[in-house]
């Protein structure tokens, strides 16, 4: 854990006054957020299934502007949204100003909502993938400095995990556990992990849904696992990390920051860290497995392709060309257009995050260890953030500001193995991979 927290503000009244600034903002920005349900806002129903699946996947779904309009309402008005964050932005900018650390999270924030706002108001449209371009990022994007794009992550990934044949791994992880016992199971988990701490114990809800896409997702403080799907051990430990020790985690441990509550609140320019951060800890818990690194990998190659111009049908021939069933390439391609436009060129491009805040959360990681500042990389957990906020977050902890996380996983406890790992990978990128492939490959090409 992190050293103490020691204050550098001139006195402990000043501290006070600006904590109840910034507590005042930090209230009033998870009360503007609060009707903001992207997904809710952009999903598609059971009819548009139905049609889809009853054509073979050969027709454009009917997700049109009006469909939007009519049956995905928002509940709120969007436009007096969007000046709810503007007043609150003149707020934040008078005092404590964007020139401060926190202040400039917070009204960074609120500029976030706001284009997720006019994202949601222009569904169906190509103006959707502009907004949500800005929010997610595209796969043509370059990796911070980096010349790298994601899509050439893709591109390598897919060769890669192509030429991985699962038989030849010494364990298979049969789909025989029923969703009803994975409730059962993750909820004895998460209460040993989330309720042991005895000042602060926390309770997680795991549930069943029939109405979800993804077989399983988090909430604030909920884990959802789809009804009917079957599920390996594999996979359950791989939910207990990712949603439960993650993204729930990371809820609570902003809930319990007592200034900073916006941290448990996830605008969508968190999003990719947030999935990265999932995705490393199955990593390095040795969780996740070539099914899943495939799976996760095709949502960005899928997505390029919509970005492209790929239409509905062509990316589902596209999952139909990778093995995956017919209902499979239906929610994957779902998952690509929902809220953009079906004929192509306007994706939702959030699914790119997994693979891309993965990359970003490593690189992040190994760098803290190369600079020699691993007391920084537990305020990862801090709450929903970018990699930008952590070192902030950290500073302002020693001011007394910002509480340290309570909930971490073992290895960001304990930092001495995830040190070695990454101070080892500082050497790695040193080393000629052509060489040292063409070398090794002559050794075991006959195999």
């Amino acid at each position: 854990m992190p050293e103490s927290a020691s204050t550098e503000f001139s006195n402990s009244t000043a501290l006070e006054a600006y904590r109840a600034k910034l507590r005042e903002y930090s209230l009033a920005l998870v009360a503007a957020q609060k009707p903001i349900r992207i997904i809710d806002a952009i999903k598609w129903d059971g009819s548009i299934e139905q049609e889809a699946l009853r054509t073979g996947l050969r027709s454009l779904p009917s997700a049109t502007p009006e469909y939007y309009r009519e049956r995905r309402q928002l509940g709120f008005d969007p436009l007096a949204k969007i000046q709810e964050f503007e007043e609150l932005k003149t707020a934040i900018s008078k005092n404590p100003g964007r020139d401060d650390e926190l202040g400039a999270i917070l009204y960074r924030n609120c500029d976030n909502y706001q284009s997720a706002v006019r994202m949601l108001m222009a569904r169906g449209t190509p103006e959707f993938f502009k907004h949500g371009r800005e929010l997610y990022g595209s796969p043509r994007d370059h990796f911070d400095g980096d010349r790298t794009t994601i899509r050439d992550l893709g591109m390598l990934m897919g060769e890669i995990l192509g030429g991985i044949e699962d038989d030849h791994l010494g364990a298979r992880y049969e789909k025989n556990i029923p969703a009803e016992q994975v409730v059962e199971r993750l909820r004895e988990r998460f209460e040993l992990y989330f309720g042991s701490d005895p000042e602060m114990p926390a309770s997680v809800r795991v549930m069943l849904d029939d109405g979800m896409l993804a077989d399983a997702a988090a909430g604030s403080d909920y884990v959802k696992i789809k009804t009917g799907v079957l599920f390996s051990e594999k996979e359950i430990d791989l939910l207990e990390r990712h949603e439960g020790w993650v993204h729930v985690g990371t809820t609570f441990n902003g809930e319990r920051q007592s200034t900073a509550r916006w941290l448990s609140k996830g605008p969508p320019c968190i999003s990719a860290v947030q999935e990265g951060l999932a995705v490393f800890m199955e990593l390095i818990t040795f969780t996740i497995y070539p099914g899943r690194g495939r799976k996760l990998n095709d949502r960005i190659l899928a997505c390029d392709m919509a970005v492209g111009g790929a239409d509905f049908v062509e990316v589902c021939e596209f999952y139909r060309g990778q093995g995956y069933s017919e209902a499979d390439c239906y929610r994957n391609a779902s998952r690509i257009f929902r809220g953009g436009v079906v004929s192509g060129g306007a994706p939702f491009t959030k699914d790119i995050g997994y693979c891309k805040g993965m990359v970003m959360v490593y690189n992040f990681l190994r760098t803290a260890i190369r600079l020699g500042k691993p007391m920084i990389i537990p305020f990862l957990f801090a709450g929903k953030v970018v990699l930008e906020d952590v070192p902030v977050l950290y500073r302002k902890y020693k001011e007394g500001v910002i509480d340290a996380p309570v909930f971490l996983p073992p290895q960001f406890r304990d930092l001495n193995g995830l040190a070695m790992w990454m101070a080892y990978s500082n050497f790695f990128n040193r080393v000629n991979l052509d060489q040292v492939r063409a070398y090794y490959g002559r050794l075991i090409e006959g195999c």
